[in-house]
């Protein structure tokens, strides 16, 4: 196959903290070459995973057996700007799409904070961003291509293969490799970012009215204070509130970056600091109002290296989930240097969507690299299980199937279906082996 890497090719993701040797690489060029290496290690009872941009903090890319790349698979892109659809090969990354839908007047209607993930790897995971009236990116997905574990090419939609169209947009890649999707898209617009400082008491009292009034609106909260910081972004006709590129690049770049990583390092060294940096961090941020292209607002550059656990709560339940996160972070025998995010989405139907169902509110605890965090996020997940928080597929958590299983309305149905279409388990690793059973 084109492009077979050496054996024992070694991966890591963005973060460090997953690792694999696979026994070979592959990068397809065509459809027809990933069905064949996916009927070849069915045959010889071999395993394959696909990796993107590697921004999954799981084990969920992480192969012993082959490896798939997807950079040279290019079946061209297609868009239909009348319908306002775009078709794009899966391992295009989410900057390329991005830029790509601007030069044709059109843009996704909600991103999340990283452009650097694949369409493949962010579909499948549930990448998301906030809005009250918005779910997970997968949403926007109007037909997708996959190669089924058994080397079947399936082009599955609403109408095609519905059962398969609502379990693969957020599929894990259990069910085969997503090669094409077809995403729906919006008139490209503009958005006014406002971000402030505020009191986490006065937030959550207005919560409900913050987030019904702006497009999307999420907050950090600081830890070992009750600052956070707010940010709303709403659609407004003109860019006519462009950030100088002096002041972009010192909020963004130095500020955010450069700065915060120096501050980090130093909370690493000397753990007591931590809550004095963490306060002047939330003091050191300042209003500012300013407009741009919709996925250059919505997308900020993340140097910072830090691993990371995500819960999708019931939005009623964030205030509760809040106060014991707050209680958790103060008795650690270690210090936290990440602020929390916290996210809304809207309910969708896709089986293993975070949001399925129900309306939701993200939560999202962070830890620099080379500190300590597992008893963080074990404890946070205790409280999130209890909550009925279902954790962020690509993001570290420690269920398995049976404590996912009365998470997931669907659960079943999306054993039954993988069962179907990878019947030799091909597309498995251990992370999957954990969450779905083996």
């Amino acid at each position: 196959m084109a492009g077979t890497a050496p054996p024992t090719a070694v991966w890591s993701n963005w973060a460090g903290n997953q690792h694999g040797t696979a026994t070979a690489v592959l990068r397809p060029t065509s459809v027809a070459e990933v069905a064949e290496a996916i009927r070849a290690a069915a045959t010889t009872g071999d395993r394959i995973r696909v990796v993107g941009s590697g921004h999954s903090f799981t084990g969920i890319a992480v192969t012993d057996g082959q490896r798939i790349e997807l950079t040279e698979l290019d079946g061209g892109t297609n868009v239909d700007t009348e319908r306002r659809l775009v078709t794009v090969p899966a391992g295009m990354t989410l900057r390329a799409l991005n830029d790509l839908l601007a030069a044709h007047g059109l843009a996704l209607p909600n991103l999340g904070d990283i452009d650097a993930q694949t369409v493949a790897g962010a579909i499948s995971t549930g990448t998301h961003g906030t809005g009250a009236a918005y779910g997970c990116l997968s949403t926007f997905v109007e037909a997708l291509t996959l190669v089924t574990g058994a080397g079947e090419v399936l082009r599955c939609s609403a109408e095609e293969h519905p059962d398969v169209f609502a379990a693969a947009r957020v599929g894990l890649g259990a069910l085969g490799v997503l090669v094409e999707v077809t995403l729906r898209c919006v008139d490209a617009f503009v958005l006014l970012a406002h971000e402030r400082p505020a009191r986490l008491p006065a937030v959550l009292d207005d919560l409900p009215a913050l987030v019904d009034a702006h497009d999307h609106v999420e907050f950090y909260w600081f830890p070992y204070t009750d600052r956070v910081q707010v940010k709303t972004n709403d659609r407004v006709p003109a860019d006519d509130r462009p950030l100088s590129r002096l002041r972009g690049w010192l909020d963004d770049n130095f500020l955010s970056n450069t700065v915060f990583a120096g501050a980090c390092r130093l909370g690493r060294a000397v753990p007591a600091l931590a809550p004095g940096i963490s306060a002047v961090s939330a003091r050191a941020l300042t209003e500012r109002r300013y407009t741009g292209r919709s996925d250059r607002v919505f997308c900020t550059p993340r140097r910072v290296r830090f691993v990371e656990m995500e819960y999708a709560l019931p939005r009623d339940a964030l205030p509760t989930a809040l106060d014991a996160l707050r209680r958790i972070v103060d008795r650690l025998p270690f210090k936290v240097l990440f602020p929390v995010e916290v996210r809304f989405t809207a309910a969708d139907d896709i089986w293993l969507s975070h949001g399925y169902g129900r309306d939701s509110a993200y939560l999202a605890i962070h830890q620099y690299v080379g500190m300590p965090y597992e008893p963080y996020l074990r404890a946070f997940e205790e409280v999130a299980t209890e909550l009925g928080g279902r954790p962020h597929w690509g993001k570290l958590h420690y269920r398995d199937a049976a404590s996912l299983a009365p998470a997931y309305p669907r659960f079943a149905d999306f054993l039954a279906l993988r069962a179907r279409l990878d019947p030799d388990r091909v597309l498995t690793n251990p992370h999957l082996a954990r969450l779905l059973g083996p």
